[in-house]
């Protein structure tokens, strides 16, 4: 098995061959520090979430899948501006480059969502880097960053975003690629890290598993070629019973016998209709249909009851957003590990807008969030509902999304019915064409 390291120029392809701002935010809170109610919330009670799963897809703007979701089937999410564009960056004198319908499943080449790129392409608060950090000689004015897709493309997603709770101001932890935006999920910091690299042990820092198995939570990691949190050395020694095939994940939905936390991974490496993360080139709707086999299973799964699962993108992978990120709490004391010609930045900004949805009988039905959250809230969400402390600065501040369900009723208590997830044959055969 081997995870592909990405940098944000395209895919390089290299295994990874070892398995193993805000003072009013902060309320007071530091790491370490506990929700204020472990498992209540004083408008909602009780939570009644017995298992959360947890599945982060790779690559997506919110823009880029959702921006048309505002007119085809969900009016309260904001959509992408009428005219969204970008500079021609062929030369100044060019007409700009306009948001427009991608047609293809597959890109000719991977974006831009390094460090310094994702800064580049926010130019300040301008967004208008997006088409200059993604001119590469098959695509030399960056044209492929401003691509939508819709609901033809992709039907199951637009169903799923149009019936439960979604946010429209959800954004990635950190302005840069992969490892560091996973890191922050599972541990509330990157520990300084902002490109995709790792110590051959792992990352030594404490992550949500370590709080996990202190409190006596159960979790497991299902992976489809390797796991997501064997970024921590803590997973590695510890993976026995707890890191498992995903085929197992469908087994345990079945079953009934699903962890207190779990963490689904999707495929990160193969040909583009084989891979299943959704990261450029690979076809979208591999990637969909992978997702909705997972919410499937949970949907036909005696567990469903008492369930939440948290649907999001590591980060935007390149793609124009038309929403400045805000600033953001820093979540340590440590300092971005930057390298010569590494754009001059700290923590204290959040990343690109991504999708972010929740799916459970609890979820507020066709509800949409413009608070601002990040993947912090997803580990705030865990936090707050087993009872346990802070890891960093930024998790304690970070809001736990318990606004997306109305605990006091399951609408959802019978799943609804969805679209199927196509995979249309003409543009997987255009997929297959590309490197």
């Amino acid at each position: 098995m081997s995870w592909f390291l990405r940098d944000g120029g395209g895919v390089s392809m290299r295994a990874l061959r070892r398995l193993t701002v805000l003072a009013g935010v902060a309320i007071g809170l530091a790491a370490g520090a506990a929700p204020a109610a472990a498992g209540a919330d004083d408008e909602t009670g009780h939570i009644p979430i017995d298992h959360v799963v947890v599945l982060m897809q790779e690559n997506r703007s919110f823009d880029s899948y959702f921006g048309q979701l505002h007119f085809e089937g969900q009016p309260h999410s904001a959509p992408e501006p009428r005219g969204a564009r970008n500079p021609n960056p062929t030369s100044e004198d060019a007409p700009p480059i306009r948001a427009f319908h991608q047609t293809a499943n597959c890109e000719v080449a991977d974006l831009n969502h390094s460090w310094t790129g994702t800064h580049q392409e926010l130019d300040g608060n301008r967004m208008d880097g997006f088409t200059a950090a993604n001119a590469v000689p098959a695509d030399p004015t960056g044209s492929r960053a401003m691509g939508f897709y819709d609901s033809q493309d992709l039907p199951f997603y637009y169903a799923l975003y149009s019936q439960f709770a979604i946010g429209d101001r959800y954004f990635a932890s950190v302005p840069g690629p992969t490892f560091p935006n996973r890191e922050y999920l599972l541990a509330g910091t990157s520990f300084g890290h902002i490109m995709n690299d790792l110590p051959a042990a792992g990352l030594p820092g404490r992550s949500i598993f370590n709080l996990l198995d202190e409190a006596h939570v159960s979790w497991r990691i299902y992976f489809s070629d390797i796991p997501a949190g064997f970024l921590f050395e803590y997973v590695r020694l510890h993976a026995a019973g707890h890191v498992v095939p995903v085929s197992q994940y469908y087994l345990d939905a079945a079953a009934g016998r699903l962890p207190q936390v779990a963490f689904v991974d999707p495929r990160f490496g193969g040909s583009n209709n084989v891979e299943s993360d959704e990261h450029p080139p690979a076809n979208i709707q591999v990637g969909e249909q992978f997702t909705a086999s997972v919410i499937d299973a949970l949907f036909k799964s005696p567990e469903w009851g008492s369930s939440a699962l948290f649907l999001t993108y590591d980060e935007h992978g390149g793609y124009f957003d038309h929403v400045p990120p805000p600033a953001a709490m820093a979540p340590d004391d440590i300092a971005p590990r930057l390298q010569p010609g590494d754009t001059l930045a700290t923590f204290d900004r959040y990343g690109v807008r991504v999708p972010a949805v929740v799916v459970s009988p609890f979820a507020r039905p066709r509800f949409v969030s413009h608070q601002v959250h990040d993947h912090t809230s997803i580990l705030r969400f865990i936090e707050t509902r087993f009872g346990l402390p802070a890891l960093t600065r930024r998790d304690a501040a970070a809001d736990p999304m318990l606004e997306f369900f109305n605990f006091a009723h399951a609408s959802f208590a019978t799943p609804p019915t969805l679209p199927a997830a196509p995979l249309d044959p003409a543009k997987a055969a255009q997929c297959a064409t590309l490197g």
